[in-house]
């Protein structure tokens, strides 16, 4: 438990929220809408911060019954999908899916048994360059190009829920998708001039949800290099080690760069009934408490002192 009284307050408050009969409410209507105040951002948040005991178990199964019936069984074009679904709705994104499936892994759920179709959702869209995307149009082009923010997740269920011996698709799968980030080397683009693909990428921000950030690429490549005994070329690495290298030192930590789960809005069931676009995301008290730049993340320190000391045991390679 933290020992901030403010944010004991307020992690105590989203823990006895999630039992109450307005997130169960919630849940049913839709497991993801809307931003940020939905059952699905509080456990996710809750085990982010390494308190995925505490999500309480009815919310849980409520999560679990609501992923077996809600979605669409594919991932298909936008303008495929007629009434009764709805395309915002019913069309889940596989940085969802990699999110919710280590969120349920983590709360003792067997996702491979109940969920049986998230694994293989994971491996079925993973494009030609190794990574995956949450635009649809790209899966309908020669040659579609994947994105960091849609693939980080899907990578990180994979090798992080996966029982060993792994079977050759899962191999391929984690080997394919550290090629690609690789080949971005964390947060540069592949070809051309080489440049930043985002700047705010270089800021880390928690919690993460599906965004992306420098010490969340790092921090796959070294733990797939760990478990699976692979050597990390060095080059491609050596910048963004050397930047959160920088940062620790100064700051004595890792401190939020940026609160990137301020920046969008979202969709909100009406009082008809009716779901639509609001301006503004509702956010809670367990997420502004620990989401503000500028504050010393404990998790993110203690990730990036994962990767120091994965790195420091030789499976980077001087090439």
């Amino acid at each position: 438990m933290p020992s901030d009284p403010e944010l004991q307050d307020a992690m105590n408050e989203t823990v006895s929220w999630l039992s109450s009969k307005q997130a169960l409410e919630m849940l049913r209507a839709d497991p993801y809408w809307p931003k940020w105040d939905n059952p699905w951002w509080r456990m996710t948040l809750l085990w982010e911060m390494g308190h995925a005991s505490r999500i309480p178990e009815v919310a849980v199964e409520s999560m679990v019954k609501a992923l077996q019936t809600h979605y669409l069984p594919d991932f298909p074009q936008l303008d495929e999908v007629k009434p009764p679904y709805d395309s915002r709705r019913h069309v889940i994104c596989h940085c969802a899916v990699g999110t919710m499936f280590q969120v349920l892994h983590a709360c003792g759920v067997r996702v491979d048994e109940r969920l049986a179709w998230m694994r293989q959702w994971l491996f079925r869209y993973q494009l030609q360059d190794g990574g995956l995307n949450c635009d649809e149009r790209v899966y309908v082009k020669e040659g579609g190009k994947s994105s960091m923010v849609s693939t980080l997740p899907s990578l990180e269920a994979i090798l992080r829920c996966t029982p060993k011996p792994w079977t050759p698709e899962t191999v391929r799968f984690l080997e394919r998708g550290a090629q690609y980030l690789l080949s971005h080397s964390v947060v540069r683009r592949a070809g051309g001039d080489r440049g930043v693909i985002d700047s705010s990428w270089l800021e880390p921000t928690f919690p993460r949800f599906y965004f992306y950030d420098l010490l969340r690429g790092l921090s796959f490549l070294s733990e797939w290099s760990q478990v699976t005994g692979s050597e990390l070329p060095r080059e491609p690495i050596q910048e963004t080690l050397d930047l959160l290298e920088q940062r620790y030192a100064r700051e004595g930590g890792i401190t939020i760069g940026r609160q990137a789960a301020s920046i969008q809005a979202g969709t909100v069931k009406q009082e008809g009934g009716e779901w639509a676009s609001r301006p503004e995301a509702n956010s809670f008290a367990l997420l502004e408490a620990v989401s503000r730049p500028g504050r010393r993340s404990p998790e993110l320190s203690a990730e990036f002192e994962r990767v120091r000391a994965w790195l420091q045991r030789g499976r980077a390679s001087p090439r």
